[in-house]
């Protein structure tokens, strides 16, 4: 209290607002929250569970299924992550570890730009060019499926992967290079066998949160995939069209009568959703945690 009281007027002001804008943030996420479970909780008193469950998703015909909603956005994120994953980790290698100083000051604020297109615009662009290239080079009986999907979700968790890979990359100590180096290894050798797995933490953080940016997408994902509600059980799923949580949510919310039992059902399978990003962001928050106690043990 005495630090408080011997602050300066501006500084205490200063600092009050950060507090209040702090807690506000993890208000807003309970409202959130709270406003998901008062409308979506009936749904599982209305629906029995192996209805909600199910494996058909027609709400017309009382069915609520979310399996292949829930599958669908599964399968998308999963190859989005394998296709990005490689990417972006061999980027984030290129800009800290081997690029000119020059053209690291080019890359980095071009990789944060590609953070910024919207995503309705890599919609348009992977219904009018992605798509159709699926279609006739990969035999595809439509461009719309959840290859295309993955792909313009793998570009647009990329600027997430390189970014936070790439400022793990740069927090391994100069002192793991120049030993290595000492030794008699190359660079390649150094990069891949020392800086690498040193900052595998930061990667694995990188991952994660690239996932979390995927699986929560909406529009571009609602253009491109088809939103077929099917199980994506089949060896060509990724060939065949899926629908995500997320495209049907926005898809059927706006016709939904407001208090029906189709409109819990997609307060619920928004439940779902926002459980699997918390997870998948609590996972990466712990990665980054154990990473800087690395550090701070170093």
């Amino acid at each position: 209290m005495k630090k408080t009281a011997n602050l300066p007027l501006s500084e205490f002001f200063i600092e009050s607002i950060v507090k209040v804008m702090g807690f506000s943030t993890i208000g807003f996420v309970a409202l959130i929250f709270f406003f998901l479970l008062r409308e979506g909780l009936p749904t599982f008193s209305e629906v029995e569970w192996s209805n909600l469950f199910g494996l058909r998703w027609y709400p017309t015909f009382d069915l609520f299924g979310l399996m292949p909603l829930l599958l669908g956005s599964v399968l998308i994120t999963v190859v989005a992550i394998l296709i990005a994953l490689p990417l972006g980790v061999a980027s984030a290698i290129f800009v800290r570890e081997v690029a000119p100083s020059w053209a690291r000051d080019i890359l980095k604020p071009l990789i944060e730009v590609l953070a910024g297109i919207p995503s309705v615009v890599l919609g348009f662009f992977g219904l009018t060019t992605l798509a159709p290239l699926v279609r006739i080079y990969l035999g595809a009986p439509t461009g719309l499926t959840a290859l295309t999907g993955a792909l313009l979700l793998g570009y647009m968790a990329l600027p997430t992967i390189i970014s936070v890979a790439e400022d793990a990359l740069d927090a391994v100590p100069k002192s793991y290079r120049d030993a290595s180096l000492a030794m008699g290894a190359t660079r390649w050798q150094t990069i891949w066998m020392v800086v690498v797995p040193a900052a595998k933490a930061g990667i694995v953080t990188a991952v994660m949160l690239g996932m979390g940016r995927a699986i929560g997408e909406t529009m571009a994902v609602m253009m491109v995939t088809g939103n077929a509600a099917r199980l994506p059980l089949e060896w060509d799923a990724v060939l065949r069209p899926v629908r995500t949580m997320t495209a049907t949510i926005a898809a059927e919310m706006g016709e939904v009568a407001q208090g029906s039992t189709h409109y819990h059902v997609l307060f619920g399978a928004g439940i779902i959703l926002f459980v699997l990003t918390f997870l998948i962001n609590l996972a990466a928050t712990s990665a980054l945690f154990q990473r800087r106690q690395g550090r701070g043990l170093r």
